[in-house]
Formats: C-alpha cells, structure tokens, sequence
C-alpha cells in the first residue's frame, strides 16, 4: 500500500503518545438537568484540539460511534480567525516545539499534515470498532488525507468519498474551472457490514417509486432478468434456465405445468443469452411474487419489490457517492447561521456546514444512544444535528465538541444554548451541556504527579491506564475502602495515594483490603514487603509516580 512522505513526518507519527494528559475542568452545565444521563453529559470544550482528545481518552476510548470533523481545507486564505494557511500562532508554536528547525522550512501542505496526523492518530483511538469517521475537505489536501487515513486506518478502512454539491453556482474566482463541489471521507476501524449506512426511504420517494398496490401493500416491478451483460449463460449458468408463463392469467412457474404454457428464457431482446437474478429455488418458493407481461412480441418477467418487508419494516436505501441536494448547500448553513445570530455578519463566520447535511450523516451511521464527537466544531453544527435529530426520533444521542478559538464560548456554546431554548420562530430542542476548559497536566515538569489536581481525576487516569476504560462509580455503602479503584477480569486495582505525604503497602495496609479477587494490583509510593510474598499471594506492587502508564 503506498504510502505519503513529508517533512516532519517522522517527527509526528508517534507524537500522540508524548501529547501529556490533561484533565477537563468543568465551568458550568446549561439546559435541562434531567435531559440526557447524568454519567453521559453533552460536552463542548475549549481548547487546543490535541490535547483534548488525549484527555477524552480514559472516558471515551472506543466508544465514540461517529466522528465528524471538518478541519481547515488549507488553501491559502488567511482572512478569518482559523487560519486556513495553518499558520496560526498556535498551530505555528506547536510545530516549532515537535519539528524543530525543520518547520521553518515546511510548505503549508506539510504543516497541515504534520498538525493532523497526530489529531487523526488519536481519533482513531476514540472511534468505536463498528464507529464511522467522517472528514469533509476539498482538493487542496483530500488526496494527501486519503493516504494519511489508508496509513491509520488500514486498507480496509476505506468506505467511500462521497462528492457534495455545496455551491451551484461555482466559485467564480477560480483560474480554470469554477469550483462547486467538495468531498467527505469516510472511513471505519474495521469493517463493517454490508447494510450499515442503509437509512430508509422518504414516503414521497416510495409513494413515487412504489406506484402499484395489492392485499400486501405498495410494490414495484423490477425485470427479473439480470440487466449486466456480464452475467449470463456463460458466466452465471446456475441462473440461466426456463421460466414458464400462463398466457391467461399472467401466472408465472418454474416447471412446466400445463402444455399450453409458454417457454421464457433469459435472452435480450437481440438474442444474447442473459440469466435471472434469481436462482430456481429461490424462483420456485417466491413465485407468487413473479409477474410476466407481454410486451410486443416477448414475454418480460418481473418481480414484486415491496416498499415494506414481511415484518413490516420501511424499504431502505443505501446512499449515493454524489449528494446533490439543495438542503446541503453552504448558503443554507449560512442562512441558518444568521438565523440563529441575526446581529452577526455573516462573514465573521463564513461558511458554516449546512446542519441538514450534518444530520443526514448522522442518520445513515448513528442509533438513538450513540456518541457523536466533533474535534473541529466551529459554530457547533455537529450538536445542532444531534440536537434536532434526538427531538425527531427521542434519541438520546450524546455530543462532544472540542473548539481550540475564543468563540469556543461566545459562538459554539452560545448557539447550542440557543438550538437548545428557540431562536426566532423555531422551537427549541431541549437538552443540555457541560462547559469544560483544559486543566492542568496530570504530571509535573519533573515527571511528578501534580498534587494540585484533584484526587478523583488522577484516580480516573489511573484506572484508565490500566484497563482502558471508564472508572466506574463505586459503590462504597457496603464496602468502604478509600483507596479501591474497581474490579475487572477477578483483578482488583487500589490507588494508595495521599497528597503530600508518602503511603507504603505494608502489611496495616493489606489487612484494610475487603474486596475478595484473584489478583490485586496496589499503587503506593514504597513497599515494605518482600517481592517474592506478594507473588505467592497474585498481588502487584506499582511505584507512585514511576509505575503510572505514560501511554
């Protein structure tokens, strides 16, 4: 699989793992406080985008079912607040400290790929195995990011590019051709099955495809003939055979049941020999579904196709590779946009996604319960979409949104406020946030634990460094042990940590332990009891700082 090359690549491939750990500090939540579960809070975030995915880590690691995101497009233009040269002061200082001197000499193409591979590194990380990534780019850099995500992602990652007519009109401006179309990436950790992004079709469009009607509901006819000159006699055998026709009643069968019935084989109509799409049996035990109709001189087959299945589910379809629709254009996001801030100019905030196409990727790769996550809000689309889609549906979908701009409150959390209460003439959605800023690193310049931080967020990496996942409430009524973190796989993990002062495991301390397991793992600042002992009795001793995994 080929891969892309460039400067500050080897610099930034690993640098995830180096990104240092810091906690999310909560500033206020707004809206509803019984909206939403209480271990499960919409987010918005307001910091550098980096570092706020690593802090989602311990919390969200592969459980996030769609990741939108919709980072610069890099073409050059540096005439609004992120920089779409990638040259803004922070992106500018960053690179300096990972690349080095070489950053001096990137071109703007490698900066862009040198600021996303680690944000993509850790994306990948967050992303649920049956989870969707979708990243909307133009030409400026989708070729570069096809190859960075095959590299992430596997070669099986891939899912599709999807084209988005985004302006009819074309960019005027353009040297050659006028630009109106842009892409999305799509891409998953594995893969997934063959239906996944089937969403089910608007009645209009069945009421227009669906035109006849019978005991069982509205259907359409679809030639059984196989209409791929590819697949016929030679090729497909198994599926080229003889259907027989009542020239009475229409009625169609496998064998030939009357001498009067008439012989129908699976040729076009220039005689080259076709085949069915369906193989005899399937043809013999659905044949009430089969309908002949002469046309002309020849007999046509064709199958009911129901708008409803037998268990009366709504028809599917799977989506196009080519979205073309008004409701996705960019003038729409920018129309709601002034909508929801009628005082704004518009160009403060240019071009903001339409929140129709947000929530129609939603609706082809999300369930009512899943995690959305947006690591480039902008104005906050991404929970708008899933704000009206929970209201539409009853969902209880949850969003994350990480904004690194100052209007990470004054514009992302204020039109969540207002999607949330109503603004103009439309009603709002109900639902709630939490409001968070980055906080401190988990460790000190010295590589100490910072002991300013609060106990239960150190409390939180650590089992999160240990397990992988989320630490879970504890349940200290019938076992009041302060210092026990959980139990997972019979393995039960204790945190023995006291700001400034040292803790030791000794045997005091061991006869605190209430929770019976087949293995205990205890963090403490020293031991004072024989190694061998302790690996008589499945207990391991870890070093406070020194044990706590940098991952």
């Amino acid at each position: 699989m080929p891969t892309l090359t460039w400067i500050g690549k080897d610099k930034v491939v690993n640098h995830h793992n180096d990104v240092p750990f810091r906690v999310l500090e909560q500033q206020y939540t707004f809206g509803d406080a019984d909206a939403g579960t209480p271990d499960r809070p919409n987010r918005i975030i307001h910091g550098d985008n980096l570092e706020a995915l690593k802090a989602l880590l311990p919390y969200y690691e592969g459980r996030i079912k769609c990741i939108y995101i919709d980072p610069p497009y890099n073409t050059g233009n540096e005439n609004w607040v992120y920089n779409d040269n990638v040259n803004d002061p922070k992106i500018k200082r960053w690179l300096g400290k990972v690349v080095g001197k070489e950053s001096e000499d990137l071109s703007r193409h490698d900066k862009w790929l040198c600021m996303m591979y680690p944000r993509i590194q850790l994306l990948y990380r967050l992303l649920a195995n049956d989870g969707v990534l979708f990243t909307s780019l133009d030409e400026n850099e989708a070729n570069n990011a096809k190859l960075v995500f095959d590299e992430i992602f596997g070669k099986t990652g891939f899912v599709a590019q999807i084209s988005l007519l985004c302006n009819p009109k074309g960019r005027s401006q353009d040297k050659y051709f006028s630009t109106n179309h842009e892409y999305c990436l799509v891409y998953s950790k594995k893969e997934l099955y063959k239906d996944s992004f089937s969403i089910s079709k608007d009645q209009a469009l069945v009421d227009k495809e669906y035109k006849k009607q019978d005991e069982l509901g509205q259907y359409r006819l679809l030639e059984l003939r196989n209409t791929h000159r590819e697949f016929n006699r030679e090729t497909r055998p198994n599926l080229s055979y003889p259907l027989f026709v009542d020239p009475i009643s229409g009625k169609v069968s496998v064998d030939q049941n009357d001498v009067h019935s008439i012989k129908v084989e699976p040729s076009w109509p220039d005689g080259f020999e076709g085949c069915w799409t369906w193989g005899k049996d399937l043809a013999r035990e659905d044949k009430h579904l089969l309908v002949a109709v002469k046309q002309k001189s020849r007999w046509v087959i064709s199958r009911k196709s129901y708008a409803k299945s037998d268990d009366g589910a709504s028809v599917k379809r799977k989506p196009f590779t080519i979205w073309n629709d008004p409701r996705f254009y960019t003038e729409k996001g920018q129309t709601e946009f002034g909508k929801i801030f009628p005082g704004l100019n518009k160009n403060d905030f240019p071009q903001p996604k339409s929140v129709d196409f947000i929530e129609e990727l939603l609706r082809t790769s999300t369930n009512p319960g899943d995690i959305i996550l947006d690591s480039f809000a902008g104005s906050g689309t991404t929970a708008h979409a899933v704000l009206n889609l929970n209201k539409q549906d009853g969902g209880n979908r949850q969003f994350i949104l990480v904004e690194m701009e100052e209007y990470a409150e004054t514009i992302t959390a204020e039109r969540v406020r207002r999607v949330i209460d109503g603004y103009g003439t439309k009603e709002g959605t109900g639902g709630s946030f939490a409001y968070y800023e980055l906080g401190p690193a988990l460790f000190t310049e010295e590589n100490l634990l910072n002991e300013a931080l609060p106990l239960a967020r150190i409390r939180e990496y650590v089992w999160y460094s240990e397990t992988r996942s989320p630490l879970p409430t504890p349940d200290t009524a019938d076992q009041p042990e302060p210092h026990f973190l959980g139990k997972l796989f019979d393995t039960a993990y204790y945190f023995y940590y006291e700001p400034n002062q040292l803790t030791t495991l000794d045997y005091d301390f061991l006869s605190t332990i209430r929770t019976p397991a087949e293995q205990y793992v205890i963090y403490a600042d020293n031991c004072l009891i024989a190694r061998e002992w302790l690996q008589q009795r499945r207990i391991i001793f870890k070093k406070i700082p020194r044990d706590i995994s940098r991952f």
